[in-house]
């Protein structure tokens, strides 16, 4: 007769946060991110005096990343 186990499955604790938090902090330290986090804390007027919309900010942060 077949027996099936049921502690197959990976359940150590904190395995998924450990993998979030390293997820986390790569974003959180990512220098690209902090430049779109910054730029989107300026006014609408000092944006415009450094010739950015809103709505591009992140593509001008991330323009020599991104194929267009």
């Amino acid at each position: 007769m077949a027996q099936m186990t049921t502690n197959m499955i990976d359940t150590r604790p904190g395995i998924l946060e450990r993998i979030m938090g390293f997820l986390v902090s790569i974003s959180e330290n990512n220098s690209r991110l902090r430049r779109v986090e910054f730029l989107n804390s300026l006014s609408d007027d000092e944006l415009s005096a450094r010739g950015i919309r809103r709505e591009d900010i992140v593509r001008h942060v991330f323009a020599d990343a991104l194929a267009y």
